[in-house]
C-alpha cells in the first residue's frame, strides 16, 4: 500500500515539476538549457518506448509523463533557453550521442542503465553550470519537485535493490546539485558588482 502511494506520489511530483518550470519559462524567468533538455527528451522516449517493449504499464505513466514534459520544454528552450552553440554545449551532446551508441549495444540491463544515467548526467552538468552562472534562470520549486519525485520512487521500489534504486537515487542528488547551484550562484552575483 505505501509503496503504490510512493509510486503515484512520485509520478505527481515529476508532473508538478513542469508546472511552475513552463510558467516561468512564459514568464520570462526560466530560461532552460537547450542542450540539457535535448538530452533528456531523447532518453526519455528511448525509456518510454524500451519499458513498452518490455510489456511495462503502470510504469509506463511516470515515463511517458516524464518524455513528454522534457519534449516540451525543449520545444520551448528552442526559443526561451540558452545554450546550444557553446563548447561545453557541444562536448555534452557529443558524450551524450556516445553513450546512445553504447547503451545501444549493450545487452547487459545493468549495465544500460548505468550508461543512461551516465547520459542523463551530461545533460545535468550542463543545466548546473548554466544554474550556477545565471542562477535567476531555473524554477527551484521545479526542482523541489523532481527532488520529491526521485524520494517517492526510493520509496516505491520498496526494497535495497541497487539497480531499481539506482535511478530515483541519481534523481534526488542531481536536482539538490542543480538547487545547490542556484544558490551559490546567487551568493556569487553580489560579489560581482
Amino acid at each position: 500500500m505505501i509503496v503504490q502511494a510512493a509510486g503515484y506520489l512520485s509520478g505527481i511530483s515529476i508532473f508538478l515539476s513542469f508546472v511552475p518550470y513552463i510558467k516561468d519559462i512564459f514568464a520570462g524567468k526560466t530560461k532552460p538549457e537547450r542542450g540539457s533538455w535535448l538530452i533528456w527528451s531523447i532518453l526519455g522516449f528511448i525509456s518510454f518506448f524500451s519499458q513498452l517493449a518490455k510489456g511495462g504499464v503502470y510504469s509506463l505513466v511516470l515515463v511517458g509523463t516524464q518524455a513528454v514534459g522534457d519534449l516540451f520544454v525543449f520545444i520551448l528552450a528552442v526559443r526561451y533557453g540558452v545554450g546550444g552553440l557553446k563548447e561545453r554545449d557541444i562536448v555534452g551532446l557529443g558524450g551524450a550521442m556516445i553513450g546512445l551508441v553504447i547503451w545501444y549495444f549493450t545487452k547487459e540491463a545493468a549495465t544500460a542503465l548505468f550508461i543512461a544515467i551516465f547520459i542523463d548526467g551530461v545533460g545535468a552538468v550542463l543545466t548546473i553550470i548554466k544554474s550556477y552562472e545565471m542562477p535567476g534562470t531555473e524554477t527551484v520549486s521545479a526542482w523541489v519537485f523532481t527532488f520529491l519525485g526521485g524520494f517517492f520512487a526510493c520509496i516505491a521500489v520498496g526494497s535495497l535493490s541497487l539497480i531499481l534504486l539506482a535511478f530515483p537515487v541519481y534523481m534526488c542528488l542531481i536536482s539538490l546539485l542543480i538547487i545547490l547551484a542556484i544558490r551559490l550562484g546567487k551568493r556569487r552575483l553580489p560579489l560581482a558588482k
